[in-house]
């Protein structure tokens, strides 16, 4: 990191936890080179630096202020209405069609959620992968790993998730094979074909399809893009349907971004608790929320083990690694029972690397970078997209992680949309893959994990263009 980037860094760190408020001054150009033992013109590329992330503004004859980068917009798309009685999940062949999809190399790819994959705070872990390949025994790295998986990950995991408030000992934890392993031993472990699962709406086609393959019911409640699932309608719900549990992902929610206000976790839990409702919680995105601290998690209020929470390193390090976790709770024999019947044990190599990885400080140098670099991406993003697509056009607000959901005006259909943007390179999630009955087909889901640059500015303007070309097509044929 050069000396202009830590500088600004350390000022944006003292914003966050609070020694600069919004609308105070920051110290001039002068003070801020004294203070810090730093060139005049390295203080005054700091402060370039914060006015690009957000952090502050320039006045003139002033000096530099610090700004309010938690502005909500205005446009929020609408409160979700999904259907009012469990449903079978469908749209496989789109979800497959958007997995197998083969991209170009030059394509933009805004259509699934992977993060910065070039970011160089992530080199370190390559490196570290690439010296256990040399230093482990051949017998050690080719055998299998415990069913619970490795010891170091385990107490590395259990000491990153004190962050989210939780106080668990390593052997609370099952490593998974990524995320949707996580996830899909849980429902094995609660479930039986036929059960009823409450999910929030609109919710991770990974996870619905989950459903689908276990022959279980999915009951989508209405859920607000800044709070999150409706708690009124979760209780009519759970008055009114034999809810086996619910499945939600309550910070940094993909696909609409939000996190729910802590005392709304407290009221869900308690409002659960008369039900011995079984609660999955995806937390994959969770050490991305821009705020510091981070959020907490409902595991950490789960005195009863209740809460099954489940996480990986796929949206915060790479895909690739095929790591994840399981703290499953009060059901943790009968989740390792369904880790040994699908997978057994998942890669020595991979554990042990991010486990060495976590203990010499990178994942948290990596994760700090990353957060500052999506939240840029979010505000980059939402003006591209004001500034091109038609009016009447909707947008979520993440308050972490790198997926925006976007609510087009009219009934514009963003499955033939997609098929189009395929004739300049550019691929989108229509909204339907999120839904169990195909709702949302006037949605997307788009990716902001990369950093913008001339060829995906420009895609986003081809998107918008698309739209509004699909809105008149529209108005001609009525």
């Amino acid at each position: 990191m050069k000396l202009y980037e830590q500088t600004a860094l350390q000022i944006s760190e003292r914003i966050e936890k609070g020694y600069f408020l919004v609308g105070d001054k920051l110290p001039s150009i002068r003070e801020l080179s004294q203070s810090h033992s730093v060139s005049i013109s390295t203080a005054q590329e700091a402060y370039r630096l914060l006015e690009d992330q957000g952090w502050a503004e320039s006045r003139p004859k002033s000096g530099y202020y610090v700004l309010d980068r938690q502005n909500t917009p205005l446009n929020l798309p609408n409160i979700t209405r999904p259907s009012q009685r469990p449903l079978e999940v469908t749209h496989w062949q789109e979800v497959l069609n958007l997995l197998c999809a083969n991209y170009q190399p030059d394509s933009i790819q805004l259509s699934r959620a992977i993060p910065d994959l070039d970011a160089p705070s992530i080199k370190p872990l390559t490196k570290l992968l690439a010296d256990i390949n040399r230093q482990l025994p051949t017998r050690d790295l080719l055998s299998y790993e415990t069913l619970r998986g490795s010891d170091k990950l385990r107490l590395q995991i259990a000491r990153l998730m004190v962050d989210s408030g939780c106080q668990l000992h390593p052997d609370d934890l099952v490593i998974t094979n990524g995320c949707q392993e996580a996830l899909s031993s849980s429902l094995l472990a609660l479930c039986k074909p036929g059960d009823i699962i409450a999910v929030d709406s609109p919710n991770f086609y990974g996870s619905l399809q989950i459903i689908k393959a276990l022959g279980l019911k999915a009951l989508e409640i209405p859920t607000h893009p800044e709070t999150g699932i409706s708690l009124e309608a979760l209780e009519l719900a759970l008055e009114q349907w034999p809810i086996k549990a619910l499945q939600i992902t309550p910070t940094c929610n993909n696909p609409l971004g939000y996190t729910m206000p802590t005392e709304h976790k407290r009221k869900l839990l308690a409002l659960t608790k008369p039900y011995d409702l079984a609660i999955i919680e995806d937390d994959i995105y969770g050490d991305l929320a821009y705020q510091s601290p981070r959020p907490p998690s409902i595991k950490s209020m789960d005195e009863e083990g209740r809460v099954l929470y489940c996480s990986s390193f796929s949206k915060t390090l790479a895909p690739g690694l095929r790591v994840g976790w399981v703290a499953p709770g009060r059901y943790l024999n009968q989740v390792m029972h369904m880790k040994y019947v699908v997978t057994a044990s998942t890669s020595t190599q991979a554990q042990l690397g991010i486990a060495e990885f976590i203990a010499q400080g990178g994942y948290e140098r990596h994760i700090r970078k990353m957060r500052q670099q999506y939240q840029n991406n979010r505000d980059y993003l939402i003006r591209l997209i004001t500034e091109h697509f038609p009016d009447g056009t909707r947008m979520s607000y993440p308050l972490g992680g790198f997926v925006l959901w976007v609510e087009l005006p009219g009934d514009i259909d963003t499955v033939e949309m997609n098929k189009r943007a395929e004739l300049f390179n550019t691929s989108i999630a229509p909204g339907t893959l999120f839904s169990a009955s195909g709702k949302y087909r006037n949605c997307m889901r788009l990716n902001f994990a990369q950093r913008g640059d001339e060829r995906s500015d420009k895609a986003v303007e081809q998107l918008g263009l698309l739209a509004k070309a699909m809105i008149k097509e529209r108005q001609t044929v009525q």
